[in-house]
């Protein structure tokens, strides 16, 4: 059994999926025309990938409960599905809580903006009302898509690997792969590695580089979007 190689996962796909663990993913796919959705993990930090793969073995459920959240030390651009927001005085960008789901050890880095005498919790209605409609839509999607890729950045093992596909494969009745990104720091350029699972990419990629949109072009050309999705 063959691990897929980058070249051979190129092609189209009815959907293409940022699983983590920050926001590059899916601003890189954005930017080369392969999102039409906000999904739940687009915009938020998720370093653990069992902690991923348990969320989705889950279906969410529990995901960014109230009392499962605190603010921890941080502070972030406010977004809204990857774009900034200014204030009304002055034209300032606001900045944003760091928010932690301490269950799924997951962290919302860009929704609860910072607000003078305001606590974080006053916007969490609107908050969780976004964030089920991402998780229905990524259901639903999912659920209704021939053929689907997810992207996850960052280092990962062939177990946890094996664990997510094993996950994804209860939920997703059509075909999938996985591209990983590996970081490995000093690297230059990007090195394919073989684990010989079948339907999964790893590519190291350099570990300073997670802007460099050359590197994401170089991963990202020839993917294409097949099914358009109201």
């Amino acid at each position: 059994m063959t691990e897929l190689k980058l070249q051979e996962i190129k092609g189209s796909y009815d959907v293409i999926i940022s699983l983590g663990s920050w926001c590059g993913p899916s601003l890189n796919l954005r930017r080369h025309n392969l999102r039409r959705f906000s999904f739940p993990l687009d915009w938020v930090v998720s370093n653990s990938l069992p902690d991923v793969s348990r969320l989705l073995k889950n279906r969410f459920v529990g995901f960014m409960d109230l009392n499962n959240m605190k603010q921890v030390d941080g502070i972030a651009s406010y977004l809204d599905d990857g774009d900034a927001v200014f204030s009304d005085e002055g034209g300032k960008q606001q900045n944003a809580h760091f928010i932690q789901d301490t269950y799924y050890n997951i962290i919302s880095v860009h929704d609860f903006p910072i607000i003078p005498n305001q606590d974080w919790t006053h916007l969490y209605p609107a908050y969780k009302e976004k964030l089920n409609y991402r998780i229905n839509k990524f259901i639903e999607i999912i659920s209704k898509s021939k053929s689907v890729l997810f992207v996850r950045w960052g280092a990962v093992s062939v177990h946890d690997a094996v664990e997510l596909q094993s996950t994804l494969s209860e939920m997703i009745p059509g075909k999938f792969n996985i591209l990983f990104l590996d970081p490995i720091e000093g690297l230059k350029g990007v090195n394919e590695i073989d684990w010989g699972i079948k339907g999964i990419c790893t590519v190291q990629v350099p570990s300073d580089g997670p802007n460099d949109d050359s590197m994401w072009d170089y991963v990202y050309n020839g993917l294409t979007l097949t099914k358009t999705y109201s």
